[in-house]
């Protein structure tokens, strides 16, 4: 059994949802720098802004991280 909130990350991000996950002092934000499609913008203001704090927070942490750790260095070898 998924979790909802899971659920509907990936769902907007099916729709192609570009927001990426922000977590500064453990509060939960979003950055957009590309576009979301048009379905996945009126996904994002029909379903996931009129969340709760809480649980917007929680499809948040579902969405790909503003830091990739791909680009992070992987120390030395």
């Amino acid at each position: 059994m998924q979790n909802h909130a899971k659920q509907t990350a990936d769902e907007y991000r099916h729709l192609g949802g570009r927001r990426l996950a922000a977590f500064d002092d453990n509060k939960a934000s979003v950055r957009a720098w590309d576009k979301d499609t048009p379905e996945a913008e009126r996904f994002w203001q029909t379903k996931i802004a009129p969340l709760p704090e809480r649980e917007r927070a929680e499809v948040q942490s579902y969405l790909p991280s503003i830091v990739d750790e791909a680009d992070e260095p992987r120390g030395k070898q």
